[in-house]
């Protein structure tokens, strides 16, 4: 095998710094140990964040999502864990962390982390309704 699980995080130049953006990356086959049981836990990790100067290298994230393979974590110190990790390495304006546990013992798990830079305020949201968009079209 040439590749293996890393803790390490790269970045890059973020391309568009002079323009707010989402960057939204769907986790589907995360996984890491109950560290009460050693069970397998499973989830889907969902990562929205707005960059600063840095994103995160993809390549470097699968690898750093593979490293919890074998390690055992509670869901919510798992979760805040990669949330101050990506934090740490890209500084970005606004970072969530979605953890979507799957079942076990009849509990679903979702935890959701956040970062904020100090004084960052979101854009307005706008909502483009389809008849919105073909009412300006035909006049």
């Amino acid at each position: 095998m040439t590749t293996r699980p890393a803790k390490t995080l790269e970045t890059f130049p973020n391309p568009a710094t002079h323009r707010d953006y989402q960057i939204h990356m769907e986790i589907p086959e995360f996984t890491c140990l109950c560290p009460k049981t050693g069970q397998p836990d499973f989830a889907v990790i969902y990562l929205d964040y707005i960059p600063d100067q840095l994103c995160v290298e993809l390549k470097s994230l699968k690898l750093y999502m593979w490293s919890y393979r074998d390690a055992g974590a509670f869901h919510e110190a798992v979760t805040n864990k990669i949330l101050d990790d990506l934090v740490a390495v890209t500084e970005p304006k606004f970072m969530r962390v979605t953890a979507k546990f799957y079942v076990r013992g009849g509990i679903f798990t979702n935890v959701v982390a956040e970062h904020r830079q100090p004084g960052w305020q979101p854009q307005p949201y706008v909502e483009l309704s389809s008849f919105a968009r073909e009412s300006n079209i035909r006049g």
